[in-house]
């Protein structure tokens, strides 16, 4: 017996309340904006230069008494957490040690991770550095801004894309919603304070190449039932075409999320923080495609009579099958 979890005719109304969702995903952008622009982000070692340490021992980590033993050593900004997995053993316990640069130094000297370690050794006999990365402050400015280049770029590439291929209505709502779901997620990282990292940065550019999809299939839709169904009107075309595709979305979806589930669970915090954005990402991702993208063809509305060219809507590529 085939399984069906979604029924083949459904009628929901998805843009019943347009103007809630709408204006629900708004607030949401703004409030994002301001945790960023106030909170800031917890920027990893990519991004603010300096050394972190990953290290490992059989006994229980005392976070006040690593802090106790460094702080003589007088290095500045460090952070220490302590790293939980389900997958450690119980006489393993990892932390990480964040160590701002120093002057003068690109990248932590031998000297003073042996001192470092020399240090935590009286704390904890058996401690080992299971890794050590650094990166130089020139370099991490640079990779911020290489950062926000791509993740701006891709936003206009997908752009130009969209309104080769459709209508410029449909570029400015995929571009919308797309930019909705990378403010969500900054805004997400913020209020958490999770590490933002060059990893993050890779998920964010995932998030907005699987939002697109999911985007571009309903739109094509939309536009094979603007051509067939001429006279209804347009919010009900959208709604008919959600429908039809509703199936498809959350099949992709939820098995795209059973997997992130599986990895956010048991694959280690050396990917955690990339994975826990690219769920997110899938669940915004699925939302802005139908309450936001939508929303804003909704509003700016599409041309309907396609017996006479168009222009300024639409070019030569639009009849491409998807």
């Amino acid at each position: 017996m085939r399984l069906k979890l979604v029924p083949d005719n459904t009628n929901f109304d998805f843009f019943g309340y347009a103007k809630i969702t709408f204006g629900a995903s708004v607030v949401a952008m703004i409030l994002s904006l301001i945790a960023w622009g106030v909170m800031g982000l917890n920027f990893g070692i990519d991004f603010r230069g300096g050394t972190t340490l990953r290290t490992e021992s059989s006994e229980a980590i005392d976070v006040g008494a690593y802090r106790d033993a460094l702080a003589p050593l007088e290095l500045g900004d460090v952070t220490i957490s302590e790293v939980f997995d389900p997958g450690f053993g119980e006489d393993r316990h990892v932390a990480m040690i964040r160590v701002q640069a120093q002057e003068g130094q690109e990248a932590a000297t031998t000297d003073t991770i042996e001192t470092i370690e020399a240090a935590l050794k009286g704390v904890s006999p058996d401690i080992k550095f299971t890794s050590v990365e650094s990166v130089g402050p020139k370099v991490s400015g640079e990779l911020i801004q290489t950062a926000f280049l791509a993740v701006g770029g891709a936003l206009a590439a997908i752009l130009i894309y969209i309104w080769l291929r459709f209508e410029w209505q449909f570029s400015v709502g995929a571009v919308v919603a797309l930019f909705h779901d990378v403010v969500l997620t900054i805004g997400l990282f913020s209020i958490l304070q999770i590490r933002f990292d060059l990893p993050v940065v890779a998920a964010i550019l995932t998030i907005i190449g699987y939002s697109i999809n999911d985007t571009v299939v309903i739109f094509d839709r939309l536009r094979e039932n603007l051509r067939k169904y001429k006279k209804r009107p347009l919010r009900e075309v959208m709604n008919l075409s959600v429908n039809e595709t509703l199936s498809r979305t959350l099949m992709t979806s939820g098995t795209t999320l059973l997997a992130l589930i599986a990895l956010l669970i048991l694959g280690g915090d050396v990917i955690r923080a990339f994975v826990f954005a690219i769920t997110w990402g899938v669940i915004v991702g699925t939302y802005s495609s139908v309450y936001v993208a939508k929303n804003v063809v909704l509003y700016l509305g599409v041309k309907r009579d396609w017996s006479k060219p168009d222009a300024g809507a639409g070019t030569q590529f639009a009849n491409i099958d998807a």
